[in-house]
């Protein structure tokens, strides 16, 4: 099929670059001159692991181009993703600025030359896919504009481009999103109208039966047959992706709400995590005790979902209860220092880890710049270091006088504390008899419970991690 990917952002890149590795004809587009430039060029703008690879994949077979011209690509493609961002307001609620505008521009692109269905890839409210549809028909005046006399009881309007709207959330995690995409646990699709869901299924059946060789860059999970096809209407489809990231926030909440009632009664959420997650009506994963939740999804969708039930005079109590959890969590770091060091004014602390998790860049609300902010505004020094996400760093946060080491060495040299705030591979294995001759004060908090403590303390530190 012919497909127009709108926004080249993790959903938008990584959904268009994947389609084209299935065997469709995808053009993104985007606004952003640099990007676009940056993508002709086969570059990833964003850091995932795998992606460049597709790019050069896709882009070499000619599937995969990249384009600023809206109209060209709305009017040649079947399908079209609307995948540009919705970040919150200070109220919470998503700002919707970018989808309206491109709303308006696909319905002043579109021609009557087939029928189209337009994908809300993008989190929405619910509610949006009909208002998605009511801005497409507004862009429609511009270029087709109704004739004097039309009406109900004068003459009939001509025939206009006929297009159908569907909700197709994403469920991709940074790090993972190829796999994510490739091999997801389910496809939601929510329509009113059975050719949109048709037209999609096609779109996606050779994920659907799995039919495609999986790539090099992410290999096929052992046993997997098929993909689950889940149809809906188009606000159930809306509200599943909010619930589902609303939940894992929860689930995240939860168990560090745990941790932190372990240490005061001597229990190591390790093993209650365990003995929880090992029953099938709870499930082990998203029960890592730690920093948090932060990135991009959680915290905008979670107060999202709380302005909607604002707004229909329901108060969401639970996630309420969420956010505040996460919140103390990030705090609940500063106070383990203080507990080991006393005084943090003064103090050097080496932070390992920037990016919101491994294996992206990302730095959206990550918990490592909270920590750093806080211990900054107490008058200590803080050292950091990223694998990867250090240069974004200096650009989004110019300001953060924070001082950035080139490897774990660099970074332990004359430190009070270490805090492990993002459990990259290189932080597991790093050599922690080097780590500790390197440091003023032997003190190292595990934030991600990504060490084994009895090495820690083997190797001379005082460790302290979440819940053990």
């Amino acid at each position: 099929m012919n497909v127009c990917v709108i926004g080249t952002g993790y959903v938008g890149l990584v959904t268009g670059t994947c389609l084209a590795y299935l065997g469709h004809e995808v053009v993104c587009v985007d606004n952003d001159p640099q990007k676009i430039a940056r993508l002709e060029a086969g570059k990833s703008p964003i850091y995932e692991p795998g992606l460049e690879a597709l790019l050069e994949h896709g882009m070499s077979r000619g599937a995969l181009t990249f384009s600023m011209g809206l109209t060209e690509a709305v009017r040649a493609a079947e399908v079209i993703f609307i995948a540009v961002g919705t970040p919150p307001l200070p109220s919470g609620e998503p700002d919707l600025q970018y989808v309206e505008a491109v709303a308006r521009g696909i319905g002043a692109a579109v021609d009557d030359a087939r029928t189209r269905v337009v994908v809300n890839k993008s989190t929405v409210p619910i509610g949006s896919g009909n208002w998605v549809e009511m801005l497409i028909e507004d862009g429609m005046t511009v270029s087709h504009p109704l004739p004097a006399g039309t009406g109900a009881l004068k003459a009939p309007a001509p025939q206009r481009p006929r297009f159908l709207v569907a909700s197709n959330p994403e469920f991709l995690r940074e790090g993972s999103a190829i796999g994510d995409t490739l091999f997801p646990d389910r496809i939601v699709i929510g329509a009113t109208d059975s050719e949109a869901v048709s037209t999609l299924r096609g779109l996606y059946a050779p994920l659907l039966d799995q039919s495609f060789e999986a790539p090099r860059v992410s290999p096929r999970p052992e046993g997997m047959r098929s993909v689950p096809l889940v149809t809906t209407d188009l606000a159930s489809a809306e509200m599943i992706k909010y619930a589902a990231n609303a939940f894992l926030a929860t689930k995240i909440s939860f168990i560090n709400e745990m941790a932190n009632l372990c240490e005061k009664v001597g229990a190591d959420v390790t093993q209650v995590a365990k003995g929880i997650g090992l029953d099938t009506r709870i499930g082990n994963r998203f029960l890592n005790a730690g920093a948090g939740w932060g990135g991009s999804c959680f915290g905008k969708d979670v107060s999202a979902l709380i302005s909607i039930g604002r707004e229909y005079q329901y108060e969401m109590e639970i996630l309420r209860a969420t956010v505040s959890v996460n919140h103390h969590q990030r705090q609940r770091l500063i106070q383990k220092l203080q507990e080991a060091l006393k005084i943090l004014k003064g103090k050097t602390i080496g932070i390992l880890g920037l990016a919101f998790k491994p294996d992206t860049d990302d730095l959206r609300d990550a918990p490592a710049l909270d920590v750093a902010q806080q211990l900054l505004k107490m008058g200590a020094r803080v050292k950091t270091y990223d694998p990867i996400a250090m240069s974004h760093c200096r650009q989004q946060h110019p300001d953060l006088e924070m001082v950035y080491a080139e490897n774990i060495e660099e970074l332990a040299a004359g430190c009070d504390a270490l805090v492990l705030m993002t459990e990259w591979e290189e932080f597991k294995t790093m050599d922690l008899t080097i780590v500790r001759g390197l440091m003023r004060t032997p003190v190292l908090l595990d934030a991600r419970n990504a060490l084994s403590p009895m090495a820690c303390q083997n190797y001379g530190f005082h460790y302290m991690g979440v819940g053990r």
